[in-house]
């Protein structure tokens, strides 16, 4: 009997700590992303990945897991500060993860870039001024990301790709995830061109909801670069039409079944 006790003290403990971690998580961030309330972000579960971002605020993930999955997918979001609705998404995403997993191990990081998101305003580069989505390593890194940036953006500070590949603490984190989590398919929430990108060697998916597949090509330095074309990872990349105001529920829910049918038709079916 006084085991049993022991037991239930532990578990209710166990939630109090649970509880104020995750609402922890959620209280620096979910105010500024359309259509979040505190109570669906707690229920997303997120928690600290031990990684840092350059200003010291937790990289956030969770992984929704099954016994036996089909396909391993990644989601990243908010790699640009100022993308407020591909969070909102990603988080919308991970609930219906959890109620209907279907044989996936999903892997979600719904901001990548929580200081560019938290800056008043907020802007598409981390605290050191660097476009994340330039700071991965592609071939020839240094020359090309110079050209892009020098000659066909013409010094945007908004697509500086940073000093070096993997200079910032939130692309290692990703770079690191994809080496760990080795996922069969990245699929990478972005805004506003409201269209559906894709790089990788699997046939692309035409559509998801209202966003049509776009091709619009490779940049040096970006996630689509590395994983897809470089590592044969296919990376669907969703260009919400909006970076403020997130799709309506019906809209979201049909993105994310496209999405569904994609990888069950195109990668399980493999």
């Amino acid at each position: 009997m006084g085991t049993s006790n022991s037991m239930k003290t532990l578990a209710a403990l166990f939630l109090v700590a649970f509880s104020h971690l995750n609402t922890w998580a959620c209280s620096d961030f979910y105010k500024k992303l359309p259509g979040i309330s505190l109570t669906l972000c707690e229920s997303t579960r997120l928690q600290p990945s031990g990684a840092h971002s350059v200003q010291g605020r937790d990289l956030l993930m969770r992984d929704v897991t099954v016994t036996a999955p089909k396909l391993r997918v990644l989601v990243v979001a908010a790699m640009h500060g100022d993308e407020f609705s591909s969070a909102a998404v990603a988080l919308h995403w991970m609930q219906w993860a959890q109620s209907d997993p279907q044989s996936t191990l999903w892997r979600f990081i719904p901001i990548l870039n929580p200081d560019g998101l938290m800056r008043q305003p907020a802007r598409r580069m981390n605290a050191h001024g660097v476009d994340l989505n330039r700071n991965f390593p592609t071939p020839n890194w240094q020359a090309e990301t110079k050209r892009y940036w020098e000659k066909l953006t013409r010094k945007d500070p908004r697509r500086w790709p940073g000093r070096s590949p993997l200079s910032e603490p939130e692309s290692r984190f990703l770079f690191d995830q994809m080496a760990s989590f080795k996922p069969d398919v990245i699929v990478s929430i972005h805004a506003p061109y409201g269209l559906l990108d894709f790089d990788g060697p699997a046939m692309p998916p035409t559509r998801l909801g209202r966003l049509y597949l776009d091709q619009v090509g490779v940049f040096p330095g970006s996630l689509g670069n590395y994983a897809g074309v470089q590592n044969a990872v296919p990376v669907v990349t969703v260009e919400l039409p909006n970076a403020l105001r997130a799709p309506n529920d019906a809209e979201m829910h049909k993105m994310w079944g496209d999405l569904r049918i994609w990888m069950n038709q195109t990668l399980v079916a493999q």
